[in-house]
């Protein structure tokens, strides 16, 4: 076989599609050492991910996210004759392949329109239909990711697989010492609550400030919150509840923070929270379970699977439910001794091996048609 993989989204972001891109091309390097594999990267970048002798980068010209993209993309493929075109950012060229398979991670634009920009949203809603029509096949990261294909645009099942997301393998429950570390260099002490992730509103910021609020008005944390992620879409609205709210003080800030900071900073947190309006999956949340870390996590879209049973759930729209539960995780020692268990255990049902064995067999399925 001849697989291209356009992973030219590794070089224009640094979010989970990226390590998406990046721990799926390592994973298939290290189970399938036959098949030639195509790297279609930004000639931007120098140092392209190709995990293996049978991996063979290809520069691209075609930006990610050109309002040319399909054409100027179909372009570039056909020269390289592949049998198979796998998109992980869903949107394939028009032309210039036998077979292609994309990946959705999520349809949020499509549930929660106002939480986008209006560009984002003719992005993103004026191509999903074509995208998943245009497809042979489609990858969902989630069960629900792939319930809303079919709900949402109509999608049979049997045109959908499920390769649910996995922490990135080299993550490990940090000793103390790593955690001490990596904490104190951001001027912290453990036992903060820890939000990772893009702000945006989808995430449900201003409801976990407001949560986070309460909580400190009746004397029930005085550990700071901890916000560890890019600025997305319309942030603003987050550090005008800051303000509003008189956090300055009590809110911290972490940008660009490294993948080798991450099992400290999970390490060092009292708890994670995410109550998100969506997730596609919700990988901070499994991240966090890896290292030991009691998570709060909203009961919508992909996180319940993610989390299962050890995690605490909350309605997003339930501020006083979710500084409650914010509380339980924090204060409440045999409850987090029996969440950390819980989570490890939770945690291990995902590996990247999986999802690039599941990933080969659709390829393999698709080009044998």
């Amino acid at each position: 076989m001849r697989i291209a993989i356009d992973a030219r989204i590794v070089y224009y972001s640094s979010g989970g599609m990226r390590r998406y891109v990046v721990l799926l091309l390592e994973a298939l390097a290290a189970l399938d050492g036959d098949t030639e594999y195509l790297v279609l990267h930004s000639r931007k970048q120098l140092s392209p991910p190709v995990p293996g002798p049978n991996f063979r980068p290809v520069p691209c010209w075609t930006p990610s996210h050109h309002r040319f993209e399909r054409w100027a993309m179909g372009l570039e493929v056909a020269r390289l004759r592949p049998d198979l075109l796998h998109s992980p950012d869903f949107i394939p060229p028009g032309f210039g392949y036998r077979r292609s398979i994309i990946t959705v991670q999520d349809l949020s634009f499509l549930r929660y329109p106002h939480f986008l920009t209006d560009e984002s949203q003719r992005y993103y809603n004026k191509q999903i239909g074509w995208a998943v029509e245009r497809a042979d096949h489609v990858l969902a990261i989630s069960q629900a990711t792939a319930g809303d294909l079919t709900s949402l645009l109509g999608v049979a099942p049997d045109r959908v697989t499920v390769t649910s997301l996995a922490a990135d393998p080299a993550l490990r429950r940090p000793d103390g010492e790593a955690v001490e570390r990596v904490v104190g260099s951001y001027g912290l002490s453990p036992g903060y609550v820890l939000f990772v992730g893009t702000l945006e509103p989808r995430k449900n910021l201003v409801g976990l400030l407001r949560a986070y609020r309460l909580l400190a008005e009746r004397g029930r944390c005085d550990a700071p919150l901890v916000l560890a992620g890019e600025k997305g879409w319309l942030y603003d609205e987050v550090f005008q509840e800051i303000d509003s709210l008189d956090l300055e003080s009590r809110v911290r800030l972490l940008q660009s923070v490294p993948d080798s900071d991450l099992p400290g900073l999970y390490g060092g947190a009292g708890v994670l929270a995410m109550p998100s309006f969506y997730e596609g999956f919700g990988l901070p949340a499994l991240e966090a379970m890896v290292c030991g870390t009691p998570v709060v996590v909203a009961r919508r879209g992909a996180l319940p699977e993610v989390v299962g049973d050890a995690g605490l759930f909350v309605d997003p729209e339930d501020i006083e439910g979710i500084a409650a539960a914010l509380e339980q995780a924090l204060l409440d020692e045999r409850l987090r001794s029996r969440l950390r268990e819980r989570g490890l255990e939770q945690a291990s049902q995902f590996t990247w091996s999986s999802t690039a064995a599941r990933t080969l067999q659709a390829y393999r399925r698709l080009v044998a048609e």
